[in-house]
């Protein structure tokens, strides 16, 4: 598995820009930030080659990283808090990822996960998600197409820490919690993304295909009612009133 991974990423070297040489060894870190202000990343994972391999590339790129090489260790510092992006293995000798996975988004459901896993099944993937998981990504990978996640996920750790308001409607992308007008609600994060995929495209209605893909990051459809499911408990805690059904469409904000 290990030969797998560094075959990908000596493929992949010569499109991975500064910090990634030729012959695999990283190069010196990139200049930036202050320590005290770059987003710190921790890395869950039992094999060490993958983990000291990854840590150096992420610290090359001007990440602070920490490690855990147990499930257990792992869910105590995440539960510490300050880390912009966790990425979690799945196959671990101490617990199952997924119920470490679980656990992490127990303690922060604002918490940004990639998991990183040699278990490629869709079952697995659709699991993790629905667990709270933000990416998925298989080993072997390439190493460039992880860092572009990793950028893509803190990206998206700014565009949430914002409040955003529709109407009466206002939702806290920090605190996951939304108010119509009665009072704060606190909401899961897949509501929360449901809810404001929603808000997005205010007086737009919006697909399933569409919602899936924006909340469990799924291209195809999975012959479930997830999105059914999520749209119920977002109608009790928000109102009933609050998100139309498009019939032959998808669900639309009400304005």
């Amino acid at each position: 598995m290990i030969e797998g991974v560094m075959t990908a990423v000596r493929e992949d070297s010569q499109q991975a820009g500064p910090g990634i040489a030729l012959s695999g060894e990283l190069a010196a870190p990139r200049a930036g930030a202050d320590a005290s202000q770059r987003p710190r990343i921790l890395i869950i994972d039992d094999e060490p080659h993958i983990t000291n391999f990854v840590s150096r590339a992420l610290g090359n790129e001007g990440y602070g990283v920490a490690t855990a090489d147990g499930a257990a260790e792992g869910i105590r510092q995440a539960a510490a808090g300050g880390f912009g992006l966790v990425i979690l293995d799945l196959l671990m000798p101490d617990m199952d990822g997924r119920a470490a996975l679980a656990a992490i988004m127990r303690a922060d459901p604002a918490q940004a996960v990639l998991v990183l896993s040699c278990t490629a099944d869709t079952n697995t993937k659709v699991e993790c998600l629905n667990l709270g998981a933000r990416d998925y990504l298989t080993k072997p990978f390439s190493l460039a197409e992880l860092l572009a996640r990793v950028r893509a996920r803190l990206r998206e750790n700014a565009a949430r820490a914002e409040v955003m308001h529709a109407g009466e409607l206002s939702l806290d992308a920090r605190r996951l919690v939304a108010d119509s007008g009665s009072g704060p609600v606190a909401l899961t994060r897949l509501e929360f993304l449901c809810l404001r995929a929603l808000m997005e495209r205010r007086g737009e209605p919006v697909t399933k295909s569409q919602l899936l893909a924006s909340v469990w990051g799924i291209d195809f459809d999975p012959g479930s009612n997830i999105v059914d499911v999520c749209i119920r408990r977002l109608r009790a805690k928000l109102g009933f009133d609050l998100i139309e059904t498009v019939r032959g469409e998808g669900y639309r904000l009400a304005s």
